[in-house]
């Protein structure tokens, strides 16, 4: 069995409930350094897992028994400790969105074609089964002509598990450059682009930051997009959805609905136009509400299965570029207030 070695850069909620969480179930994962400037956190989970320990990520890099690095850090960090850790030659999974500028994206992109390793970011909405089969769906014409769906990714925040509540870099935007639109409007756009099987052309963006006095950030925004085939949709993300969280993605098309994630008892639903109804539970997405401990992303086991078999990452950074690629262009249309066309 082919090893390989772990590092995690940033050992706060998302690397330690998500990533390291992630990698201890897999078995051919090995944890073997941590690095985050609050060395006390680095050092936490040195004590559970063993391995080294570093407070500058550069010197993490410089560890030759790393191989692989997760990157679970705030926003604008993430490519420039992308780069280098491709240049060091690690591969890397770094978590969304993959950068917060066009240039900064084309730059990971070539250091990845330079250096041979692996890109992969953590897109997990389309490692689900609900969302895998819909593609499915879709792809064999169950659903006829796609001609308009809604996806929304809502819950009450950050503050509610970061591990600096709201003090948080989330909220801060020299460190996150977006906020709910980065954080939860990202896979939401990943999400439609996989599930269609289309790029998006036309985004509109209605983007606000009135939810929360203590954020530098947006927290609500609605999204209007236009895909190649000419489906028409939203998108919706929010930091201020105080109820349950809503993770729900509808499509509609002339044969039938796709109903994903927006049922209590029933992940999957598709009704057809002649009657048909197929009812599915596939098991579900993770939540924030439990702080993603009931179940497993499937982005980790992913991103270790395509280094072992020496495939090619299912995410790549091309893929992700072209996600992020819309969120921005919603921050362009809500400014410009004007519908702005992809190139």
């Amino acid at each position: 069995m082919i090893m390989i070695n772990v590092g995690i850069i940033g050992c706060g909620s998302i690397g330690v409930k998500r990533h390291i969480a992630e990698y201890t179930d897999i078995e051919n994962a090995r944890l073997v350094a941590f690095c985050d400037p609050v060395i006390e956190r680095a050092e936490a989970q040195q004590e559970i897992y063993g391995g080294k320990v570093y407070k500058d990520y550069k010197e993490l890099l410089a560890d030759e028994s790393v191989e692989a690095v997760s990157v679970c850090t705030p926003n604008y960090r993430h490519a420039e400790i992308s780069i280098a850790a491709l240049e060091a030659g690690k591969h890397v999974l770094c978590e969304k969105p993959m950068g917060i500028t066009m240039t900064e994206m084309d730059h990971m992109i070539e250091a990845e074609r330079k250096s041979g390793m692996q890109l992969m970011i953590g897109h997990n909405q389309r490692l689900i089964k609900e969302h895998q089969v819909a593609r499915d769906y879709i792809a064999r014409g169950k659903l006829g002509k796609v001609y308009s769906f809604r996806t929304t990714f809502g819950h009450g925040g950050p503050e509610g598990w970061s591990v600096d509540g709201k003090n948080s870099w989330f909220f801060k935007k020299d460190q996150a450059a977006m906020g709910a639109m980065g954080d939860l409007g990202v896979h939401k756009a990943d999400l439609i682009r996989y599930i269609l099987d289309e790029e998006v052309v036309d985004v509109g963006g209605f983007i606000s930051r009135e939810a929360k006095e203590f954020s530098d950030v947006d927290d609500n925004a609605v999204c209007i997009l236009r895909t190649e085939s000419n489906a028409i949709g939203t998108l919706q993300a929010s930091w201020a959805f105080y109820g349950e969280e809503d993770n729900s993605t509808v499509i509609y098309g002339d044969k039938g609905v796709l109903n994903l994630l927006d049922d209590p008892e029933h992940s999957f639903i598709f009704t057809s136009s002649t009657g048909e109804v197929v009812r599915e539970n596939y098991g579900g997405i993770q939540t924030n509400d439990d702080e993603g401990q009931s179940k497993k992303s499937f982005v980790m086991e992913a991103f270790i299965n395509a280094l072992a078999k020496e495939e090619r990452v299912p995410v790549t950074a091309e893929d992700a570029k072209k996600s992020v690629e819309i969120i921005l262009d919603a921050f362009e249309s809500d400014r410009t207030n004007k519908i702005i066309t992809e190139e």
